[in-house]
C-alpha cells in the first residue's frame, strides 16, 4: 500500500455530500456549486475526460448492492505469513531487501509478520466469526518452487492445500494471487529477475504448477498484483525490492513489458489446459489512482489524459487493445518495447475481469518536457499536487471518494464495460491510540463503498469489493507502523482482536449495504 491513498472527503459545511451527473445539472447551478465548494485562487476541475461529473460522495437514499455481490478482505503472503526459513521456503527479494539496513522503516522485516504460516486456522476462525465469504490471498512463489523453477516443494504445497481446504470447509471462497511482489531471490540473482525476457516463461511454468495443484478448489485467479509497483517502485525509485535506481526511463518499461507477457502466458496456460475442466476465471490486478486536472485549461486536461494513460493504460491498453497508449509511444519513443504480432495475439483479451486496487486521487497539471532527464515520471510531462481541502490518511494519501467513482467509470468507458472487482481498498491509521476504535476507517470505507454503488447504478459492472486488509500486517517499506487491518494485531503476542470496522463490515456484508445503519 505504498503507492497512493485517501480518507473521508470533507467539503464545505454548507453543503451536503452528494453525487450528481453533470448532464442532469443546469450549468449555472453547477457553476455556483463549484464556486461555493472551491472558493480559492483556482478552480479545481472535476470534469472527467468522458464528460461525466462526480461532485462528492454521500449516502444515497438506497445503497443496497446487487444480489450476489462479492464482499471480501485481502492479504498477501509476505505481509502476513512469516515462517521465512520454514517448510522449505526459498528466500525472496523482499527477504534480501528488508534485511538490508535502512530499506524499511525501523529496519523491520517480514520474518514473522503475523505468523499466518502457523496461525492460519485461527485466522479462518476470524473470518468465520465475521461472516466473511470471500478471502483474497497470495501464494509465495518460493514456497512452491524455492528457486523459482524445478520441482514443487512438498511442504509448501501441503501448507497451501491445508489453507485452501480450510477456507472451503468454512464456506469461504479463496481468491488467489500468484504474484504479490515476493520474487524468489534465486531468479533475481541468477536470471536478473523481471528484466530477463525469459521470466515470462518461468512465471507461466510456476502458474501451471499452481493451477494443476490447487485449481480444483480455486476458481478465481489473479496473475500479478499491482505491476506498477514492481516496475516503478522496484526498478525506478528503488523504494521497493529489488531497489533499482540507475537505469531511469529504461528498466521500468522493460519490466512492465515482461510482466504483461508473463500475465498473458499464464492466462493462456490456464485457458488452454485448465479452464475447460476447472471452470474458473483469471485476470490481473492493477492499482489506479484517479487524476483531476488542476484547472480547466486545456493543457491541464491533456495532462490528465496522459497521467491516466501512463498509469492505467500502460498496463490495461495492451491487455484490452493490443498495444501501449499512443501518448506513451510518442513521448517514450524507442525506450518503450514493442510487441510482436504473435505477442499481440497472446496479450489482447487476456483478462476475464479487471482487478482494481484503488486508494487515492491527485490533482495533475501540465509541465514542460524534460528531454534530458528521462524517467517514467518525467516522460509524462505531468506534475502532481494535493487540494489543501482534502483530508488524508496516516500515510498522507488524500481521501477522495469521488476518485473511486471516476476511475470505475473511466475503466468502464475506456475498456468497453469489463467485469471489475475492487480487489483492494482501505485506510491506514495509527494504532497507538484507541486502536480498536477505528471510526475514521469506517467513515472512509462507507464513503468509498457508496461511491462504488453510484458507479454500479450508472451501469459499471463492479461485482466485488475487498477491504485491505483482514488484519494489520507488514506494510512493505513502511514496516509495521502503518495499520490497514480491520483486525488489530499485537506484534508482541500476535493476538488478533476485531476493530470496530470489523464489526461494522460484518453488518455491511449481512445487509449488502454500507449505509445499513443510516437508512430508514
Amino acid at each position: 500500500r505504498n503507492q497512493s491513498s485517501h480518507s473521508r472527503h470533507s467539503l464545505n459545511s454548507t453543503t451536503r455530500m452528494i453525487m450528481m451527473h453533470h448532464r442532469k445539472t443546469p450549468s449555472s447551478l453547477l457553476a455556483l456549486f463549484l464556486f461555493l465548494l472551491y472558493s480559492s485562487s483556482y478552480i479545481i476541475s472535476v470534469v472527467s475526460i468522458t464528460s461525466y461529473e462526480y461532485i462528492a460522495t454521500a449516502a444515497a437514499s438506497n445503497t443496497t448492492f446487487p444480489a450476489g455481490f462479492a464482499w471480501g478482505t485481502a492479504t498477501a503472503s509476505y505481509q502476513v505469513e512469516g515462517g521465512w526459513l520454514e517448510g522449505g521456503r526459498g528466500l525472496t527479494i523482499w527477504d534480501a531487501f528488508s534485511h538490508t539496513p535502512n530499506r524499511v522503516l525501523n529496519n523491520e522485516t517480514g520474518d514473522v509478520a503475523d505468523d499466518h504460516y502457523h496461525l492460519w486456522k485461527n485466522d479462518i476462525e476470524l473470518m468465520k466469526s465475521m461472516g466473511l465469504k470471500n478471502y483474497r490471498m497470495s501464494i509465495a512463489w518460493s514456497r512452491i518452487l524455492p528457486a523459482g523453477t524445478g520441482n514443487p516443494n512438498p511442504a509448501g504445497v501441503a501448507f497451501y492445500n491445508s489453507l485452501i481446504d480450510g477456507l472451503v470447509a468454512a464456506g469461504i471462497t479463496p481468491w488467489v494471487t500468484l504474484y504479490h511482489w515476493d520474487l524468489p531471490l534465486a531468479l533475481q540473482m541468477e536470471q536478473n529477475g523481471w528484466l530477463n525476457p525469459n521470466i515470462s516463461n518461468v512465471f507461466a511454468n510456476y502458474a501451471k504448477v499452481c493451477f494443476e495443484t490447487f485449481g480444483d478448489r480455486v476458481k478465481h485467479w489473479i496473475t500479478i498484483n499491482e505491476p506498477w509497483c514492481v516496475s516503478v517502485l522496484g526498478h525506478e525509485t528503488g523504494v521497493f525490492a529489488p531497489g533499482h535506481t540507475l537505469a531511469l526511463g529504461v528498466e521500468a518499461y522493460t519490466v512492465t513489458h515482461n510482466i504483461i507477457l508473463a500475465h498473458a502466458k499464464a492466462v493462456n496456460v490456464y485457458r488452454t489446459l485448465f479452464k475447460p475442466t476447472q471452470k474458473g476465471v483469471i485476470g490481473i490486478t492493477l492499482n489506479n489512482d484517479w487524476k483531476i486536472p488542476r484547472t480547466q485549461a486545456q493543457a491541464d486536461i491533456d495532462a490528465q489524459n496522459r497521467a491516466l494513460e501512463f498509469f492505467c493504460g500502460w498496463f490495461a491498453d495492451p491487455i484490452y487493445f493490443g498495444d501501449y497508449p499512443q501518448s506513451m509511444r510518442r513521448l517514450v519513443g524507442s525506450r518503450l518495447p514493442n510487441f510482436t504480432a504473435a505477442e499481440v495475439a497472446l496479450v489482447k483479451g487476456s483478462n476475464d475481469f479487471f482487478g482494481l486496487n484503488h486508494y487515492t486521487t491527485q490533482l495533475v497539471f501540465n509541465v514542460a518536457p524534460q528531454p534530458n532527464s528521462p524517467s517514467w515520471t518525467n516522460d509524462q510531462n505531468v506534475g502532481e499536487a494535493m487540494d489543501p481541502s482534502w483530508n488524508t490518511t496516516l500515510n498522507g494519501w488524500a481521501i477522495v471518494p469521488m476518485g473511486l467513482y471516476n476511475i470505475l467509470k473511466y475503466i468502464h468507458n475506456r475498456y468497453h464495460g469489463p467485469i471489475i472487482y475492487l480487489t483492494e481498498n482501505g485506510c491506514a491509521q495509527d494504532g497507538s491510540t484507541n486502536p480498536l476504535e477505528d471510526t475514521k476507517r469506517i467513515d472512509f470505507l462507507r464513503a468509498y463503498m457508496t461511491a462504488a454503488h453510484q458507479a454500479i447504478s450508472e451501469g459499471v459492472h463492479l461485482e466485488g469489493y475487498f477491504v485491505w486488509s483482514l488484519m494489520d500486517n507488514f506494510e512493505w517499506a513502511s514496516g509495521y507502523g502503518t495499520r490497514f487491518g480491520i483486525h488489530h494485531v499485537d506484534y508482541s503476542t500476535l493476538a488478533r482482536t476485531p476493530k470496530a470496522s470489523a464489526t461494522w463490515y460484518t453488518q455491511v456484508m449481512k445487509h449488502n449495504d454500507p449505509n445499513f445503519d443510516k437508512e430508514e
